[in-house]
């Protein structure tokens, strides 16, 4: 049975409802995956175990990366791959935030909208490395969501504190390893390029891209982190994260969702907010990415053509030094042969569930357990 207290409980509350919302084909698409996620909607398979006869029922994930329980595997084996990448050397994090003002836009353009956002982040940085003298690199990640679900695009970015010169020798950029850049110089430039860029489309009227530069823009910068391993495990906490997670909804009650938020204008201090049914999923729905938008993008000396190289030739020239870090993370893949029940290696298929409600299921006749 669905749980009430999860999205995709609540899009299936909503009912017909849903299409008053106002939402486009894609995103009722998209509603649709969540809704069905791990139910008999979507299929599956009836695992027994030969041991001890416990039966495992498990329905077929939607697997869309805006599914709040579809996360989990792959924020693992993103960070995984990361390890491997790592540089022993300073990291900083960047968030470059898009002003209110271009909310409307983001709303009918995003593609175009986000895609200026990552590509003015990079322009930004890299010029900035270039005044040193450095190819630079970083890692972004796309927001586009507050806590309380109300539009905010930003970009979380994980930039190296260096980069390699014309002579392929790593440079740091901070002798005192505290901050990166300036902020606000970066905050001006990154502004200039962005209304630069958006002037270069049809997106908005130039007279009203000047209203852009009455108010400075946000770019968000924190001192380095304490360990290089510590980056990948900061950065997955972005990467695949969704508008909410299902660990945030409290209820679900009389067409009234309930849910916890932040509120960082009093401190980060944690509170409840509640709305209607309608208006949460249409919240929701304002931070469903468009088809095959990449929302996780390399830059420099990390992207994917460059990184094969560099980063050998960084950690030839920067052996790691000991730290005292203990990596204290210890991930266990899933075995889906152990039994839940007497933890032997013991579970197999013994049936196929077909999508929609399972037969043996609405007529109450267990299934023939078989290879027992």
């Amino acid at each position: 049975m669905r749980e009430e207290t999860e999205a995709g409980g609540i899009i299936c509350g909503l009912g017909q409802r849903i299409e008053t919302i106002g939402l486009n084909t894609f995103q009722l698409r998209t509603l649709s995956a969540l809704r069905s996620c791990r139910t008999a909607e979507l299929g599956g398979h009836i695992d027994a175990c030969t041991e001890c006869g416990a039966i495992r029922i498990s329905y077929n994930s939607c697997r869309n990366r805006h599914c709040p329980k579809c996360q989990g595997r792959k924020r693992e084996e993103w960070i995984q791959a990361r390890r491997s990448e790592l540089l022993p050397v300073p990291y900083f994090h960047l968030v470059f935030t898009l002003p209110e003002e271009l909310n409307e836009a983001c709303l009918r353009y995003p593609k175009e909208v986000y895609g200026i956002l990552f590509k003015t982040a990079w322009e930004t940085l890299r010029l900035f490395g270039k005044e040193k003298h450095v190819t630079a690199g970083m890692i972004a990640v796309l927001h586009t969501w507050g806590q309380n679900l109300s539009l905010h695009p930003h970009l979380h970015c994980i930039v190296p504190g260096g980069g390699i010169d014309k002579n392929g020798k790593w440079n740091n950029i901070r002798a005192d390893g505290k901050f990166l850049f300036p902020v606000k110089a970066l905050s001006k430039v990154f502004r200039a390029k962005y209304v630069a860029r958006l002037r270069e489309t049809d997106i908005l009227p130039y007279e009203s891209t000047k209203s852009l530069f009455t108010k400075a823009w946000v770019v968000y910068a924190k001192q380095p982190f304490a360990h290089p391993a510590h980056v990948v495990e900061y950065l997955g906490r972005y990467t695949h994260k969704v508008a909410i997670p299902n660990g945030r909804i409290i209820a679900y009650e009389k067409n009234k969702v309930k849910f916890t938020c932040k509120d960082y204008r009093h401190g980060g201090s944690k509170k409840e907010m509640e709305l209607d049914d309608t208006e949460f999923i249409r919240r929701f729905a304002l931070h469903i990415l468009p088809s095959r938008f990449v929302r996780i993008r390399h830059y420099g000396i990390l992207s994917s053509t460059s990184k094969k190289i560099i980063i050998p030739s960084v950690r030839q020239q920067l052996p790691e030094k000991e730290t005292g870090y203990i990596d204290m993370r210890t991930i266990k893949p899933f075995n889906p042969n152990v039994c839940p029940c007497c933890k032997k290696t013991s579970m197999v298929t013994v049936d196929i569930i077909p999508r929609g409600p399972p037969h043996h299921l609405t007529t109450g006749k267990q299934p023939a357990i078989t290879g027992i």
